[in-house]
């Protein structure tokens, strides 16, 4: 739709070439009447003149003179006009010709001897010009409309395209056509009006679609822009016409519902149905191009009733149930709770002091004893600690997710693997130390790095360590995505000598298929199978099948979390000869580690 200040100029613009196609008219009117009164001007002057000549004092040469020079005015007069003669007095002396309708007129003075005797006055009919110039008028008015024609088909109207495609671009998504984030915000800000106005309620539904970006990267980027599109329709076929559906961006979308109940358990229930309805929608198989894809979203919601939050608010709130959404298992709707506002806060203070901690040199390697059957030290698993100048020991369970999210996790596992093979290297200057293994443990966002391998082994060469004592510990998320990489990752490192070891085994979904070509040394057994290991037939049942596993597959096995020697010796009757645990020795700063190994 065009503003009114483009239809002004529209309408401006269409007046102008009126006024210029007329221009030739108006042009040739004031240049014929300039000339008739010109001319007009002149012939009086001349019968003056010539009349003067001949009038005298004598009554008799003035009659003779005006009847001569009505002679010469009727010999020399031409057709549309009027010539008089008048005497000093304003007496008609003389007049030929006809009256005009529109007179171009001029007179002359008579003069005799100086004195005024007369007047010669003629009139040209302008008639004539008036017709010509109106016909130059008409032709310059068929010139306009052509010109305004050509202009509006030529110009404006693709003017007007370009206006509407500028309006697209600036407030709708250009791959699926729905209202922007622009869009978007301007159109809550109004339902919250209507929403006070009305004495009704909303709902901000923050939709985000669950592991699209695996589907960008094995499937490429098309096949992802033809599910948001997809999406997209499905959503606006799930509400109502009187709802909102925009995209901010990515994966995201956002969903306002409006003209809720002004009651909040109402209005919730409301919500919670059209939630459910959009999930069902999207559950729904996709076709992509040749590809079948199931996918799912999850979805935060937040509610309003008038101007009590401000737009950017409603949306965080949404947004931080959504990722409410997603730590409970996706596929689901959240609303909205204060607590989480807190948490995030939290959250955001404890990211700030994340960032720091490396720089301020906050972090500490704790290292936790392996030992044999017999209780002989083994090794250790390093592991890392946040001492905080200010909270303290911040536990690994809080800021290593957050660490994985912001990305933080790859430079700390850097500092890890320096840290850990800086002490093996110590360890190998001392009898006692020489011969133990440190393992550390490694995230699936950090193995992945293309560099990755490069780096460990540029790392183990920097502090010239025997690579047969460094044991990377690695999670079964890593067999979930891209197996074949991570099968030629884990070759490359166990051709340099690097021992590799499944962790938490048993939690994950190992795919037996898959196990049995990853060059592994050890299986380690999760320590939630062994805290009830005396109690649990189901857990006994589980770490027999484990440890009968790795026996199998030529594969050392060791358990964590023991806590009893009753523990120990379920586990040693089942044929699993290593432990870790609080049995053992707790994880400990490194002095008191090695304090640790000379008491065993």
């Amino acid at each position: 739709m065009l503003q009114p200040s483009e239809t002004y100029v529209r309408n401006l613009t269409r007046i102008a070439l009126f006024i210029i196609a007329q221009i030739p008219a108006m042009v040739f009117v004031f240049t014929e009447y300039s000339s008739g009164l010109q001319m007009v001007e002149d012939g009086a002057r001349v019968q003056a003149q010539r009349a003067s000549h001949v009038i005298t004092d004598n009554p008799e040469s003035w009659r003779y003179a005006t009847e001569r020079l009505a002679d010469q005015i009727m010999a020399i007069r031409s057709p549309g006009t009027k010539t008089s003669l008048t005497d000093a007095d304003g007496k008609m002396l003389v007049r030929l010709g006809e009256d005009c309708t529109i007179c171009i007129a001029r007179s002359a003075p008579l003069i005799d001897f100086g004195r005024v005797v007369g007047e010669v006055r003629v009139d040209v009919d302008a008639a004539p010009i008036l017709v010509r110039g109106a016909l130059i008028g008409g032709f310059g008015i068929v010139i306009a409309l052509l010109l305004m024609s050509l202009l509006n088909k030529h110009v404006l109207v693709p003017l007007e395209r370009i206006k509407i495609a500028n309006l697209e671009l600036a407030f709708y998504d250009s791959l699926t056509h729905l209202p922007n984030r622009r869009l978007l915000m301007d159109r809550i800000e109004h339902a919250l009006a209507s929403s006070e106005r009305n004495k009704s309620g909303g709902a901000l539904l923050f939709i985000d679609l669950d592991k699209f970006k695996t589907l960008n990267d094995t499937l490429g980027h098309e096949i992802g822009d033809l599910l948001l599109q997809q999406v997209a329709q499905r959503l606006v076929s799930s509400v109502r016409k009187s709802d909102n559906v925009a995209r901010l961006g990515g994966d995201e979308f956002v969903v306002m519902l409006e003209n809720l109940s002004e009651q909040p358990i109402q209005a919730g229930a409301q919500t919670e149905a059209i939630g459910e309805k959009i999930l069902a929608a999207l559950n729904q198989p996709y076709q992509l191009a040749v590809h079948k894809y199931h996918g799912s979203a999850s979805i935060g919601a937040a509610l309003f009733n008038g101007h009590q939050h401000s737009v950017d608010e409603l949306l965080r709130q949404a947004d931080i149930a959504m990722y409410q959404s997603k730590k409970t298992g996706r596929n689901t709707l959240r609303f909205f709770d204060p607590q989480m506002q807190d948490s995030i806060i939290v959250r955001a203070a404890l990211e700030k002091d994340l960032r720091k901690a490396l720089e301020g040199r906050q972090f500490q390697l704790y290292y936790q004893i392996q030992v044999d059957s017999a209780r002989r030290p083994l090794g250790a698993e390093a592991l890392i600690r946040w001492i905080h100048p200010e909270r303290g020991l911040v536990s690994p369970a809080q800021f290593i997710p957050l660490a994985e999210e912001t990305g933080l996790i790859l430079p700390i596992g850097q500092w890890v693997l320096e840290t850990a093979c800086a002490q093996l290297k110590a360890w190998q200057q001392d009898a006692l130390t020489r011969e133990l293994i440190l393992a550390v443990n490694v995230s699936a966002k950090q193995f992945r790095q293309a560099e990755f391998v490069a780096q460990v082994q540029a790392t183990m060469q920097r502090h010239a360590i025997n690579p047969m004592l460094f044991k990377l510990e690695l999670t079964e998320s890593l067999l979930l995505e891209n197996i074949e990489t991570t099968i030629t990752a884990m070759s490359a490192l166990s051709e340099i000598g690097v021992q590799l070891s499944l962790d938490d085994f048993g939690t994950g979904y190992s795919s037996l298929q898959y196990l049995k070509r990853l060059p592994l040394d050890q299986l380690k057994i999760d320590q939630s199978f062994v805290r009830d290991l005396s109690s649990d037939s189901s857990d006994k049942a589980i770490v027999r099948t484990i440890i009968a596993m790795a026996q199998s597959l030529d594969l050392d096995v060791i358990a964590e979390g023991v806590e009893t020697i009753e523990q120990q010796h379920l586990l040693l009757n089942k044929g699993c000869t290593h432990y870790q645990g609080y049995l053992f020795g707790k994880p400990v700063p490194i002095e008191q580690f090695e304090a640790l190994l000379k008491q065993v």
